[in-house]
């Protein structure tokens, strides 16, 4: 059983247009989510065990179907790409598959430096939206920043993983040539650079967010 705690929205979000990258669907899609896995998992933040999406009829909107793909190799293989395909829903032949979610376990250390596993620990999506192929990665999770969900400092919690989320960020741009751009603040916080944004600081103690998760 996890001993974290997770946030229903994300604390901090990171996209990339990828319209320069390569042309948009869903195999550039693939490449691109089997790019970024292989980064994000150098740093053992995520290894890809599944694919899920939503299916959307063009000029139509969401088809009342989603999907996982349980993976059995590299996620851009051309196998996968056709399975893909071949799992749109029965009676709705034009759908085609929304944002691809890459899902699977990350590391994240303790303050004792002790490694733990947990599943989405860090998320990567990457949409093949025929306006621009783009990307996100989302972390929902309190040890990337100086204070837990009950407004606890834990410096060590702290300094054990954020650095490590800052330089797969930064391997990401490299690989893609893009820069990141933040995403969307939530109410458990925000991107600035490659870190989540320190909150507002009262009598060393951070926010509480335990009654909102």
């Amino acid at each position: 059983m996890s001993i974290l705690m997770r946030a229903p929205r994300e604390c901090a979000s990171w996209f990339w247009d990828l319209e320069d990258y390569a042309p948009p669907g869903l195999r550039s899609a693939l490449v691109a989510a089997a790019r970024m896995a292989e980064v994000l998992r150098k740093h053992d933040l995520l290894e890809p065990r599944s694919l899920e999406w939503s299916w959307f009829i063009p000029g139509l909107g969401g088809a009342p179907a989603s999907t996982r793909l349980h993976l059995l190799g590299a996620i851009d293989d051309e196998q996968v790409f056709q399975r893909v395909q071949g799992m749109r829903p029965v009676g709705y032949h034009e759908a085609v598959p929304g944002d691809i979610l890459v899902v699977g376990n990350g590391v994240w250390l303790d303050g004792e430096g002790v490694p733990r596993r947990e599943y989405q620990l860090v998320e990567l999506s990457v949409s093949p939206e025929e306006l621009g192929l783009s990307a996100e990665v989302a972390v929902h999770h309190d040890v990337w920043g100086p204070f837990d969900f009950r407004g606890e400092p834990h410096p060590e919690v702290y300094r054990q993983n954020a650095p490590r989320l800052a330089a797969a960020l930064r391997e990401l741009e490299a690989v893609l040539g893009v820069e990141a751009e933040p995403g969307q603040p939530t109410n458990f916080g925000r991107a600035v650079g490659y870190g989540v944004d320190e909150p507002v600081v009262v009598d060393g103690r951070g926010p509480d967010f335990v009654d909102q998760l």
